[in-house]
């Protein structure tokens, strides 16, 4: 198979000791995101901390972010995480008198229904919409989600075995029914093309470090231009202000836009390693990347068949990404053998998962799931 991203290999250091399938739990770091948190390293070193740069710097992470997801720059502030990001919708969400329901999915990552379970204000009135086998057919949506939701959680890609939701379709059912869409871009941003405004997403956070090439410390929440000002933020800080730098104790006026929901100083460090991963990825194309990935999720499908291993999730590239999870109730000891032979890979419960980037290969993936087949069939004792 062409590698038509063979010349980025060279700007990741550890794929010239190590065969790195680990971009669900945290990419490969490139040679220009390490640049910048150097970068940032010597500023401060040199010259002191500088207001004026660090937040050019802040901006600038916040316009190459919308643009990945076709949003405006106002419509994007900055978080720690995307559980803050989530926890601060939660907690700000408008009163709406026959409103009053939060729907999430039982395939979302544990702590988004973590943070929705621990609302007082909706524990009485939340909807688990259920998936079957891993995976959520549409009809599920039209199904749970009543006139009385106010809010519908969603991932974009599931993390335990790489489903992908349609989101334009669901975001046509979640709006018949008058409830605003939330997703969690954490397993899709930097791999899969967004664009909110076609999909008609209200609200949507992700996080750097997976497949945005980022590190720790920095996530981006996205809400729509029109809806902003309906909220009044509960968890906040003079970033979230509109006059931050007035140092006024008595005022209180939100900023404008998405950026009301920023709190304290960011992770400028994070910015600075965001704002270089996200110029490699807009150059990189995520249209691009993802038909690139699509042909290693076909190839790793085809070649985890053959090797007798059980594959879940979706058997074809239509509703998956290149996410493959391969069941192995020691899942969690197979990925410390493979780290023995420089094979990075991220076990969750029962699974082991191979996460490419556009800058792996066939071969290695055709290397990992050999390798993964000889453990577990008795080849090596685990």
């Amino acid at each position: 198979m062409d590698h038509p991203y063979h010349a980025y290999r060279s700007l990741f250091p550890v794929l010239s000791t190590h065969i790195h399938l680990g971009a669900c739990s945290g990419s490969a770091l490139a040679l220009p995101v390490s640049g910048a948190i150097d970068e940032y390293r010597s500023a401060l070193l040199k010259g002191g901390l500088n207001w004026e740069a660090l937040l050019k710097k802040m901006e600038e992470a916040k316009e190459k972010f919308s643009r990945l997801i076709g949003a405006e720059k106002e419509e994007i502030a900055v978080l720690s995480s995307v559980s803050d990001a989530v926890s601060a919708i939660a907690v700000s969400l408008p009163e709406q008198p026959h409103r009053n329901q939060i729907a999430f999915t039982d395939i979302d990552f544990p702590a988004i229904g973590q943070i929705w379970l621990a609302q007082d204000r909706f524990k009485y009135n939340l909807a688990v919409i259920h998936g079957e086998d891993g995976m959520i057919r549409l009809e599920q949506f039209e199904k749970q989600i009543s006139d009385q939701t106010l809010l519908t959680c969603v991932p974009h890609v599931s993390y335990y075995n790489g489903f992908k939701q349609n989101l334009k379709d669901i975001a046509g059912i979640v709006h018949q029914k008058g409830s605003l869409l939330f997703v969690d871009a954490y397993q899709s941003a930097g791999h899969i093309p967004i664009n909110v405004k076609d999909m008609d997403i209200d609200i949507l956070a992700a996080g750097t470090r997976k497949y945005m090439l980022g590190i720790p410390g920095t996530a981006f929440l996205y809400i729509k231009r029109e809806l902003s000002e309906q909220f009044q933020p509960k968890m906040t800080g003079w970033f979230g202000k509109d006059k931050p730098f007035a140092f006024d104790l008595h005022h209180s006026g939100f900023a404008e836009g998405a950026k009301r929901f920023e709190t304290g100083t960011p992770s400028f460090i994070g910015l600075y390693a965001a704002d270089a991963a996200l110029k490699l990825l807009l150059e990189a194309a995520p249209v691009q990347i993802e038909s690139y990935l699509q042909k290693l999720a076909r190839f790793s499908l085809q070649h985890g068949k053959e090797k007798g291993l059980q594959i879940i999730g979706p058997q074809t590239v239509h509703n998956r990404t290149s996410l493959i999870s391969i069941r192995s109730e020691q899942a969690s000891r197979i990925e410390s053998l493979l780290r023995e032979k420089n094979i990075i890979t991220s076990s969750r419960n029962d699974v082991i998962r191979i996460a490419p980037h556009f800058y792996n290969t066939k071969e290695e993936i055709e290397h990992t799931i050999d390798a993964i087949a000889a453990l577990m069939h008795g080849r090596r004792k685990i």
